[in-house]
This record gives C-alpha cells, structure tokens and sequence, in this order.
C-alpha cells in the first residue's frame, strides 16, 4: 500500500531585512543593527526618492527625480511634478511596494483631495514640501505611510 504525503499549508510570507542605515550598534550581537520587514520597505522609499541621478556608483541612471523641482522657482504644477516623480520612481525601482496615494503640502497648506488618492494643495511662497506616502507591501493587506519633509539643501 502506498502512503500519502500530505503538506500543510504554509503561512510564511517573504520578509525584507536591510541595515539600519544610522550604524547603531546591536546590543547583543555587537554588529550593525537591521530593518526587517515594513521597516525596511519604509527607508528604502525614504533613501530612493532622496537619491539623485549618478549618487549610486554602478547604478547611475536610478534617480528619485524629486530634487530637480526643489531648487526651482515653484509654480501651480511643482506639486503635479512632484507626485509624479515619485509615482514613476516608485514604480521603477521599488517592487515591493503598491502605491494608494501620495500627498504633497507645502507648509501650512490646507488639504484638498484630488483624483485618484493623490492629495495637492498648494502654498507656493515656501521653499518645502510635506510628502506622505500611502502604500502597502505586496503580500501584506495592511496600509503603511511614510512621511517626509523636502526641502532645498544648498
């Protein structure tokens, strides 16, 4: 008589781990600290738009495309231009991530919602833009957001 074999059902999912890009030390092991999964996926986004064309030595066509508005005179479209520059980043570079919406404000901007998840409003006198990412990781029901500031550094 033959046996069966049976498997059961995994519930594994692919985790993410990449290094803590602060260098702290991990208190145990004495090594650099790792991000792991939504943490990981969350500063990779950050590192990626803040990467300007030719910052990656063998990679110089990877370029976050956001810095290029930032240091012009902003009009009625810099934000349109913005969300559009991360939206392309993101779905070129980043394949973990399914994008739900993208807010860009400049300071003490009012929220207006536009089509399709994206939210702009717009404040042109100040030199910085409040950007909120909406995403979930692939394989992962939850929403995450990530947050950050841009602004002019030179």
């Amino acid at each position: 008589m033959a046996a069966i074999y049976t498997k059961g059902l995994s519930t594994h999912t692919r985790g993410w781990i990449d290094l803590d890009l602060d260098f702290t030390k991990h208190p145990v092991t004495k090594d650099i600290s790792t991000k792991k999964d939504v943490e990981a996926v969350k500063r990779s986004l950050r590192n990626l738009i803040q990467t300007n064309r030719y910052d990656k030595k063998f990679h110089p066509e990877i370029d976050g495309g956001v810095t290029r508005h930032l240091f012009g005179l902003s009009n009625a479209n810099t934000k349109h231009d913005i969300v559009n520059a991360i939206r392309t980043c993101i779905k070129n570079y980043e394949p973990r991530v399914v994008i739900d919406g993208i807010a860009v404000m400049a300071s003490e901007d009012m929220l207006t919602v536009k089509e399709g998840g994206v939210r702009i409003s717009g404040n042109l006198d100040k030199n910085g833009f409040n950007v909120s990412i909406f995403f979930r990781v692939k394989n992962s029901p939850e929403p995450i957001e990530v947050s950050m500031f841009l602004e002019r550094i030179r």
